[in-house]
């Protein structure tokens, strides 16, 4: 039974519009503060990590004193760290590396022979020689066109 379909002529039509907020990154925050584009808002102010904008911050070499200052004033609000960050950073164009750590092949033949976590095959490195390691190459060796 359709009550109002006689009685009303024009019907409102509601179109559905697709918002999609994106999720500001830790790398667009930084280039931020390295170009002084200041880009704080209401809205995305709880997107903004100082544990990951400090730690991009303290990959360059005239920016890790500033870095390091924030990371001893965490009790702070995110828009006044950022604040503190975006006028003391002179602006420039920075290009930093991460630094991320080394695969040792010799750590990962331990981890696999011996079912050793990482830090574990890192405490034994030291103990076995070039041809321990060697015969555990050959052990652990799979085959295949890699292997």
């Amino acid at each position: 039974m359709k009550f109002f379909d006689d009685e009303v002529a024009d019907k409102p039509v509601f179109e559905e519009i697709d918002v999609r907020v994106t999720k500001v990154s830790p790398f667009a925050w930084a280039d931020s503060i390295y170009q002084h584009n200041y880009m704080m808002t209401a809205d995305n102010e709880k997107d903004y990590s100082s544990y990951m904008v400090n730690r991009a911050l303290s990959m360059g070499e005239d920016t890790v004193a500033v870095a390091n200052a924030m990371n001893g004033r965490t009790h702070l609000d995110r828009k006044l760290q950022y604040d503190f960050l975006i006028n003391i950073v002179r602006a420039r164009k920075r290009f930093n590396k991460w630094i991320k750590a080394e695969t040792v092949d010799a750590v990962e033949v331990i981890k696999t022979y011996y079912g050793y976590s990482t830090d574990k095959a890192v405490q034994v490195l030291p103990l076995l020689s070039d041809a321990d390691i060697e015969i555990m190459k050959k052990r652990t060796r799979k085959g295949g066109l890699n292997g």
